[in-house]
């Protein structure tokens, strides 16, 4: 089976309304079709990489080939791991997580989107705990970062539920314009005090090499 040479194809995150896996791929046709339809209103955009801006056929392009992308450069010293999120077998966006040298530095960083029609529905909360627990309770992370664009409260309220504080800022140029990102951190510690979401984590152990992490129990 292709999933003894990719064991990632058999890691599930399951939460009270979500299932957090690698897309089939009709899943992934279906994720690129939302990308098309629409992330977020033309004159804002929540990402420094502006690729929402592109055409919608060539939107949807760019997260197929995303996927395959990154599922080809993987390695254990660099690595990210792009999860569909699906709530009863319907596609509704991407969480990521990823992490570079993460054996040595247990730091991670994550990323997400979704569909326009399944925003507001607290889903996004929900997705982020998901990734959340696997990192510090599947992986053994010590740390988690995020930030998120002026404008973009959802991705700030998220980040505040879950027990993120703010240290420092970063800048970008994002669509030719200078732009102020504050950049947030999720300690273990805090990560605990916040746990308000159930996860359960599937099919981890065999894939733990992959992570840079042999010798890990599941």
């Amino acid at each position: 089976m292709l999933s003894d040479h990719w064991p990632l194809l058999g890691l599930r995150l399951t939460t009270p309304r979500l299932e957090l896996r690698l897309p089939d791929d009709r899943e992934l046709a279906a994720l690129a079709d939302l990308a098309a339809e629409g992330i977020h209103p033309p004159e804002r955009t929540p990402f420094i990489n502006t690729w929402t801006d592109l055409p919608p056929a060539e939107r949807a392009r760019s997260v197929v080939q995303y996927h395959w992308l990154r599922r080809g450069n993987w390695t254990p010293r660099d690595w990210s791991l792009n999860l569909t999120v699906l709530r009863d077998g319907e596609v509704l966006g991407l969480q990521s997580v990823w992490g570079k040298e993460f054996a040595v530095t247990r730091e991670v960083a994550t990323g997400s989107w979704l569909g326009m029609r399944h925003q507001g529905q607290g889903v996004g909360t929900e997705m982020r705990a998901a990734v959340l627990h696997l990192a510090f309770a599947g992986l053994g992370a010590l740390e988690a970062g995020s930030g998120f664009l002026p404008g973009n409260e959802a991705s700030h309220t998220v980040s505040r539920r879950l027990g993120y504080r703010q240290e420092g800022a970063d800048t970008h140029v994002v669509r030719g314009e200078r732009v102020t990102v504050p950049r947030l951190r999720l300690d273990r510690a805090a990560w605990e005090r916040h746990r308000t979401v159930p996860v359960e984590i599937h099919g981890l152990a065999p894939c733990l090499p992959l992570f840079g992490l042999p010798g890990r129990s599941g």
